[in-house]
């Protein structure tokens, strides 16, 4: 599992999936979110605008797999 460092103690869903590389911009994280295919903390999440704090996983379901993310 790999860890994205974040400048500041808090950043948005949407955010850091681009930050992770996960999507190429908001309206990808947008649709992904909105389908339920995005998971934090084993939870599916579908807000865009929630706030992840350090120490947060983020998971996104893709046909090709899993990718799960760490908030540092």
């Amino acid at each position: 599992m790999n860890t994205v460092v974040i400048r500041d103690d808090m950043i948005r869903l949407g955010q850091f999936l681009k930050l992770a590389d996960l999507v190429e911009n908001g309206a990808e994280a947008r649709e992904l979110i909105a389908e339920g295919e995005v998971s934090v903390n084993g939870e599916v999440e579908t807000r865009r605008g929630r706030q992840l704090a350090k120490g947060d996983t983020v998971t996104l379901s893709t046909p090709s797999g899993e990718y799960a993310v760490t908030v540092g």
